[in-house]
């Protein structure tokens, strides 16, 4: 067997799939209504939008690496499945660019945008996450708190992962004190990874990284074990999680190439450490 890694693809053609995965056509509900809100501040160029019907779509991705055998739904015969959070293309727009994002609820890959400055920094370490201004959301507290009442999985992690994105660290924490005795067996580790991946996004990334090697390796684990790893300097450990995730995602999805990124990033980064 051979231990020659694969040759990774150009950097500008793997931007370009990650990039194709930004649908335009708007599911019903999902349509951003405030174009104000599309209007990204921070960036120095013209940005794609990002669509709220992908953003939803890949926010619930990390759910299905959780069930054994992944279900074509994450819900029961006849059930629907779950209803995005109110205000949904409202939150999506009003994010800001993220570079070190965790693979979990909530979450969407389209967050990855300033690409230049990723490929342009030689100290990744400086764009970890920090504890991040709270977007003003009394709607999502209102919905997590009837979701926490009602004790409904995985219903629950998608609020914990809506709160954790408007940057609610304070209701997310106390939404997993309240539901931490109530977490059903058939959830529990997709449960640890949603609070490593709070304490990753409010800038506790060593006990994130320390929370995420202890649990039991599934795709998402995977991803933010090579992730964190990247981002914490730890370029060759970081390449070995991201090949074994790169390999159980799809090329459907906008993860998949998010891995490889962070691949490439984490092979160049090795390479300069052994010069």
């Amino acid at each position: 067997m051979s231990n020659e890694t694969p040759a990774q693809p150009k950097l500008g053609d793997l931007l370009g799939r990650l990039l194709q995965n930004q649908a335009s056509a708007h599911r019903e509900g999902l349509a951003v209504s405030d174009l104000d809100a599309l209007v990204q501040p921070f960036e120095a160029g013209p940005v794609q939008p990002v669509d709220a019907t992908l953003a939803w779509e890949e926010a619930q991705a990390a759910l299905r690496y959780f069930v054994t055998p992944q279900p074509l739904s994450l819900y029961g015969r006849g059930e629907t499945g779950p209803q995005a959070p109110p205000n949904w293309p409202t939150l999506v727009a009003s994010q800001e660019p993220a570079l070190a994002l965790a693979f979990c609820v909530g979450n969407f890959p389209q967050l990855v945008r300033n690409f230049h400055m990723i490929l342009q920094s030689a100290n990744l370490a400086q764009w970890i996450p920090t504890a991040a201004r709270p977007i003003s959301a009394p709607a999502y507290e209102e919905w997590a708190r009837g979701i926490v009442a009602q004790r409904r999985f995985p219903d629950a992690l998608l609020a914990l992962g809506a709160l954790r994105l408007a940057n609610q660290v304070n209701s997310a924490s106390g939404l997993v004190t309240v539901l931490e005795p109530h977490v059903p067996q058939e959830w529990t580790a997709a449960w640890e990874n949603e609070k490593a991946a709070l304490l990753w996004h409010r800038g506790q990334t060593q006990q994130a990284r320390n929370a995420w090697r202890r649990q039991t390796p599934s795709v998402p684990v995977l991803f933010n074990r090579g992730m964190s790893d990247l981002f914490l300097g730890e370029a060759a450990a970081a390449r070995k999680s991201l090949e074994q995730a790169v390999k159980q995602l799809p090329e459907t999805s906008a993860w998949h190439h998010l891995a490889r990124l962070y691949l490439v990033l984490a092979s160049g980064s090795q390479s300069l450490a052994a010069d």
